[in-house]
């Protein structure tokens, strides 16, 4: 199945297919999720099967609306695909954009809607083992230290959303 994402071409918003996007480092939308319990973070190592940065940890999700699907709906739709997290109150962090090389001559160049979303502690979760290798709970500043000594192991867009964006997506617990 060919998956359609937004994207800009010659300035233009208009439905490309998701792997032209980032073989062309086309500008395009897409959502990240961090889903918090207090200070810890839930993050993600990406399935071994994705054809961008296998096995790397990244935020809880992260992914591409489709082509006039709502940033919110995306969000939620996708936390109970990949993760089996369904009924959490997302609160939308802003937006943001950055552009980073992920290998394999593929670039991300995201316009990001991003959501953060407060957890208790019975939260559940079924993992996609095509979309998720292993998930784990970390303290918001051990993973932004851990991701400066061990930036090999993490996500660019995770690496520049704690480098850059701190502040601004998770307010006072930054």
């Amino acid at each position: 199945m060919t998956v359609m994402i937004p994207a800009w071409v010659d300035g233009t918003l208009t439905a490309v297919e998701k792997l032209a996007v980032h073989q062309r480092g086309l500008r395009h939308l897409a959502i990240s999720v961090f889903v918090m319990r207090g200070r810890e973070v839930l993050i993600q190592q990406r399935a071994l099967s994705k054809y961008h940065t296998p096995s790397l940890w990244a935020n809880t999700c992260c992914t591409h609306p489709n082509w006039g699907e709502d940033a919110a709906v995306c969000a939620s739709r996708r936390l109970a695909e990949e993760l089996g997290i369904k009924g959490l109150a997302l609160q939308p962090a802003g937006r943001l954009e950055y552009r980073a090389d992920v290998g394999g001559g593929l670039v991300e160049h995201e316009v990001v809607d991003v959501f953060v979303a407060e957890a208790d502690a019975g939260l559940t979760t079924a993992l996609n083992p095509d979309e998720v290798a292993a998930i784990r709970w970390v303290d918001l500043d051990v993973l932004a230290e851990e991701t400066r000594k061990t930036p090999e192991a993490f996500t660019p867009w995770l690496r520049i959303y704690l480098a850059q964006h701190r502040e601004a997506i998770f307010g006072a617990l930054a």
